[in-house]
C-alpha cells in the first residue's frame, strides 16, 4: 500500500463484542504507520466491517467516494463477495496492504433519477415495487421508445456485481462484473392478453437509457430500493436508469476473483 494512503476509517455497527474485535486490528494499523480517522470525509481507506449488506452501506453513507479505496471485513466466517478479508484473520490484511499483496478492481454504479429530480447512485440495484396490495403497472422505454408494459410485484435493475443479490432470487442471470452493462428482471408479472412483457431478465449495455414510467392507477407512492435502503418519494411519475460514468474502488487480494467468490458462496 503507498505512503499516500494511510488514514483508515471503520465503518460499522457498534457493539461490545465487535468492538473487542477491532482493537487488536486497530492497534496493529496504528504500529504499521496508519492513521485512524473518526471522520470518513479525512479517510482515504474506508473499511467496512459486518458483511456485504454493511459493505452497501459503508459505500453509500460515505457518498460514492471516488478518491478513495473501500475494504470489505467479514465479522463472521460467511462467504462475501465485497468483503475479501475474515476479522478473525486481521493480520493477513495488513500484511497484505504493507506488502502490496493487493489488487484495486473496480465495480460499475447505476444512476436512478426520479422524475428528473432527484438522483441516486447504487452499487447493488434499484428496484421498484408497489405499496399496495395491487400489481403495479410501468411503461418500461429504452433509449426514448417503448419496450414493453410490465404488469406485477416490480422491476429491479441490477448492476454486475448486484446481480448476484435480489435479482438472482427472481432467477436473473449472474454477470461478470467487468462488462459494462445493467440487468433488468421481473417480479411475478403478469401475463395475459392485455399486459405482455418479455417474460426474462434482460441486459442492457453501457450507452443505453432506461426509462420506467408508472401508471398512475393508485400506485403513486411505490417503493423504490436502492441497494438495501427504502426510500418512499411521492408522486412518483418516472424513474431513468443508466450506468453511470463513476466506479467504487475496492481491493482485493491477489489471487481472488470475483468468480471464484462466486464459487464459494453458491456452490
Amino acid at each position: 500500500m503507498t505512503n499516500d494512503r494511510r488514514n483508515l476509517y471503520f465503518y460499522y455497527h457498534p457493539s461490545d463484542q465487535l468492538n473487542e474485535k477491532l482493537r487488536p486490528l486497530i492497534k496493529l494499523a496504528e504500529e504499521n504507520n496508519f492513521q485512524i480517522v473518526e471522520d470518513a470525509k479525512d479517510a482515504n481507506i474506508i473499511i467496512s466491517v459486518g458483511g456485504d449488506g454493511t459493505f452497501l452501506q459503508a459505500v453509500r453513507k460515505t457518498g460514492f467516494r471516488q478518491d478513495c479505496l473501500y475494504v470489505g471485513i467479514r465479522s463472521e466466517d460467511e462467504a462475501g463477495l465485497y468483503c475479501d478479508f475474515n476479522l478473525n484473520n486481521y493480520n493477513e490484511m495488513v500484511d497484505s496492504m504493507l506488502n502490496a499483496e493487493l489488487e484495486v478492481r473496480r465495480f460499475p454504479l447505476i444512476e436512478a433519477t426520479v422524475n428528473n429530480e432527484y438522483s441516486f447512485l447504487c452499487l447493488n440495484e434499484c428496484s421498484v415495487r408497489s405499496t399496495l396490495i395491487k400489481s403495479i403497472v410501468i411503461d418500461v422505454s429504452i433509449d426514448g421508445k417503448y419496450f414493453e408494459t410490465f404488469r406485477g410485484d416490480g422491476l429491479i435493475v441490477a448492476t454486475p456485481t448486484g446481480s448476484t443479490g435480489y435479482n438472482k432470487s427472481t432467477k436473473g442471470a449472474v454477470v461478470d462484473p467487468k462488462i459494462p452493462c445493467f440487468q433488468v428482471s421481473e417480479l411475478a408479472s403478469l401475463n395475459n392478453n392485455r399486459y405482455r412483457t418479455l417474460g426474462s431478465s434482460f441486459l442492457l449495455g453501457s450507452e443505453r437509457t432506461l426509462k420506467l414510467e408508472v401508471i398512475q392507477d393508485g400506485n403513486d407512492f411505490p417503493i423504490i430500493g436502492m441497494d438495501n435502503e427504502a426510500h418512499s418519494i411521492r408522486n412518483i411519475q418516472d424513474i431513468t436508469v443508466r450506468l453511470s460514468d463513476k466506479q467504487v474502488k475496492t481491493v482485493k487480494l491477489k489471487n481472488n476473483s470475483y468468480w471464484e467468490r462466486v464459487q464459494r458462496t453458491f456452490l
